[in-house]
């Protein structure tokens, strides 16, 4: 049986039944918004290369897509500068929190763009000649990897932006070493823009699945990205999309991922599938508990461990 036809079979309402009486876990607090989430809502999808789209739960339920953004972000800076974002932002994992207030220390740069620091870095790398022309531009490119018109929660950014102290704070930092041209305000404004992006899960299992089969949209048929691109942003999502976390996650898990305050995670497994989940109460990495139980046991149970 093929791995596509698995795919096309694999019961995902089985799958939440499964996962739904997890009830570990506390939602962000960081936005009113993240704290008044519904802690209930779980919802999971696949994306798979012919385009198909299989979801069960709150599969269409809105939310900010939050750090989920940060693949996506680095993606198109890496398009915008022809790749000359790699000289901008590192590619290591930290072993700390996202939101550390920490560059590297002999350049000046994020250590990777999963993190907040290198997401704000790589929102002011896109094209744009001031911030609304990258805030637009940065809108425009996530709906081309979705296949669809996003649009941005304006209540959601405002926090994201009054709220930030930390972004800022990073912000500032990074304008002190040199390695962020923009005022810190207009950085950290872009990239509460970008995290307010609305998305739900169908959606965000489309935006991965067009990275895993190499910066090609499956419903769309339209490149978004080289394949370059997308294999190093889907390799930077191994190492580093799940934050401290990212060991373990790719040990038990084996798919390459980015979590999120919101609940969400988007899965990338080249070549294979594209996959989400969300479920606001997160861990203390910050990663959805009932994500991260649903991620090993779809990777299990479909054989999507990249080592396995």
């Amino acid at each position: 049986m093929s791995a596509t036809r698995t795919l096309q079979d694999y019961d995902l309402d089985a799958l939440r039944e499964r996962v739904l009486p997890e009830s570990a876990g506390t939602r962000a607090d960081s936005i009113p918004q993240l704290a008044e989430a519904d802690p209930d809502l779980f919802g999971i999808a696949l994306a798979l290369p012919d385009g198909t789209v299989r979801s069960s739960g709150d599969a269409r339920a809105p939310f900010s897509i939050q750090s989920a953004v940060k693949p996506f972000l680095f993606a198109l800076a890496l398009a915008d500068t022809d790749g000359g974002a790699l000289d901008r932002v590192g590619i290591e994992p930290t072993g700390e929190a996202f939101d550390a207030i920490k560059l590297e220390s002999d350049t000046g740069r994020p250590p990777n763009p999963m993190v907040n620091a290198g997401a704000i870095l790589t929102c002011a790398l896109v094209d744009g000649d001031d911030p609304e022309a990258r805030a637009e531009r940065i809108r425009d490119g996530l709906s081309r990897f979705a296949g669809r018109t996003l649009t941005v929660d304006d209540d959601v950014a405002h926090s994201e932006h009054l709220l930030g102290d930390r972004n800022h704070a990073l912000a500032h930092l990074m304008r002190a070493e040199g390695t962020l041209d923009d005022s810190a305000d207009d950085a950290v404004a872009v990239y509460a823009r970008a995290c307010a992006v609305t998305v739900d899960v169908e959606t965000m299992a489309v935006m991965g699945a067009t990275l895993a089969f190499g910066g090609v949209n499956p419903i769309t048929g339209e490149r978004v990205v080289s394949p370059e691109i997308a294999r190093d942003v889907v390799a930077v999502m191994a190492t580093c999309g799940v934050y401290d976390g990212s060991g373990r996650w790719m040990r038990a898990v084996g798919v390459p991922a980015k979590s999120s305050v919101s609940g969400a995670i988007v899965l990338s497994a080249p070549g294979t599938v594209g996959a989400a989940v969300v479920s606001p109460p997160l861990d203390e990495q910050g990663t959805s508990v009932r994500g991260r139980i649903t991620a090993e046991t779809l990777s299990a149970d479909l054989g999507l461990h990249v080592f396995g």
